[in-house]
């Protein structure tokens, strides 16, 4: 069995793809301001994460589930997504990602990238309908931060081996944690306390952090 050398884990919305989902989802129920408004306070740190994702949550209640297919099409890649993947699989590296967002629409992002570990929030459905709430554990910054400690304790990796990447306040404590934490075109509370930044959106320059530190 090959040995696995190191560990990615990254947020989804605004890092690994350009929009936030929650933030589509809102525009199609006609509150997107409201609720881009919302994510954007929550992100900055000035709300509380899961208080804001039951706001949010309650206001698409109604929505058809068939919702998502049109979302997925207005979803976009941050550039270099593909390439970081695969060369990270080259590497020996094995990368996940740990969301605010949803199962139905990470689900099938981390399928197309052919990710190793996949968490997110799930919305409940009715009847085909969205209830207005979640379903399961909702995934916070402290979830985010166990997840990378769970899956390198996994797969036999120290922290030091492991990258966390993401743009938002709920994930200062995977990127404190990690052995290289990279602010990703962050809000300002994220780059003050981040190791590593990367301010343009190209998803591969995670490579020549990583190339900078293994000299």
């Amino acid at each position: 069995m090959t040995k696995i050398k190191g560990l990615l884990l990254m947020d989804v919305d605004s890092t690994l793809i350009k929009e936030e989902v929650i933030d589509l989802l809102g525009e199609e129920v006609g509150l997107g301001e409201k609720i881009a408004d919302i994510t954007e306070r929550a992100m900055k740190g000035e709300l509380d994460f899961k208080t804001a994702l039951d706001e949010r949550v309650a206001l698409l209640k109604g929505l058809p589930d068939s919702i998502f297919e049109k979302v997925l099409t207005r979803i976009h890649f941050n550039q270099g997504a593909k390439e970081l993947v695969e060369e990270l699989h080259q590497r020996g590296y094995k990368v996940g990602v740990v969301s605010g967002g949803f199962h139905e629409t990470v689900d099938r992002l981390a399928e197309q990238l052919g990710l190793d570990y996949v968490k997110a929030n799930r919305l409940e459905v009715k009847d085909g309908y969205l209830t207005g709430r979640t379903l399961g554990e909702i995934v916070t910054k402290e979830v985010k931060k166990d997840s990378l400690i769970n899956w390198a304790k996994e797969n036999h990796l120290d922290l030091s081996d492991t990258i966390a990447m993401g743009d938002g306040a709920n994930d200062l404590p995977m990127i404190h944690q990690a052995g290289i934490g990279i602010a990703f075109c962050a809000k300002e509370v994220v780059r003050k306390e981040a190791p590593y930044h990367i301010n343009e959106p190209d998803l591969y320059q995670v490579i020549r952090i990583l190339d900078e530190v293994k000299k």
